[in-house]
């Protein structure tokens, strides 16, 4: 069976450039050191020392093998060499999955995960969806992210919140994998919020910032921290 390709060996982002000076400068290193490394070590003949200050200055960004590669070089993680993951690629890369491995644990084969990888749109089943949360360690937010569907829950909250929340509940409830009863609960709480301090600049903020309430309001009426919401999951089927 051919061998899946795979996605261009595109800039690992988001690389977090202090972290990366930070590493290297507790190691007591200087980048023709780490440059030597990357070059004996891990078969990159094209870095330099001055690519190394580059990627740590933030005006070049390493891609997906450079920055394995110098992760390895620092004693440290590529998550650890990274800021906050936002995409399904930038998730992955994180923790150094290949993507075959992804794909094989959420249940598709490496060519139909990479396909969505490319869109940076996440699309799978509850089951695939649930085991692709346990693999990242994502929270509700972040799967949103991953799944490209921020800006449409926003949109759909901003409505919830100023209008009548039952309308949009079955909606939101499909974007979020929280239980349609913690989605309820927190719409009811906003809306209530909403309608007590529309007038006053609070209101407004609620209003804008709809999709930010909502989530500090599941967290609040799970009891559970930005890391979890776990009681608050579906339950895959």
């Amino acid at each position: 069976m051919p061998r899946p390709e795979a996605l261009p060996d595109r800039p690992a982002a988001p690389f977090d450039p202090l972290a990366a000076h930070r590493f290297r400068t507790a190691l007591g290193m200087g980048p023709e050191l780490i440059a030597r490394d990357l070059r004996v070590s891990y078969g990159l003949p094209h870095v330099g020392p001055e690519l190394v200050l580059a990627w740590e200055e933030g005006s070049a960004q390493p891609s997906e093998a450079e920055v394995n590669a110098l992760a390895g070089t620092l004693w440290c993680s590529p998550a650890e060499l990274l800021a906050r993951p936002r995409t399904l690629r930038e998730h992955r890369v994180a923790l150094g999955l290949a993507p075959e491995d992804v794909a094989r644990a959420v249940g598709l084969d490496a060519r139909s995960y990479l396909r969505l990888e490319e869109k940076d749109a996440w699309r799978g089943t509850d089951r695939q969806s649930a085991a692709l949360i346990a693999l990242f360690g994502l929270t509700p937010a972040e799967y949103v992210t991953v799944s490209g569907q921020e800006e449409r829950l926003a949109e759909l909250l901003t409505k919830a919140v100023t209008t009548r929340w039952q309308g949009h509940a079955r909606q939101i409830a499909k974007l979020v994998p929280l239980e349609r009863g913690v989605v309820d609960d927190a719409l009811r709480a906003l809306h209530a919020e909403y309608r007590a301090r529309m007038a006053t600049p609070l209101g407004r903020d609620l209003r804008d910032r709809a999709a930010e309430y909502f989530w500090a309001a599941v967290e609040k009426g799970t009891g559970e921290g930005d890391r979890g919401v776990r009681r608050g999951w579906k339950t895959d089927s």
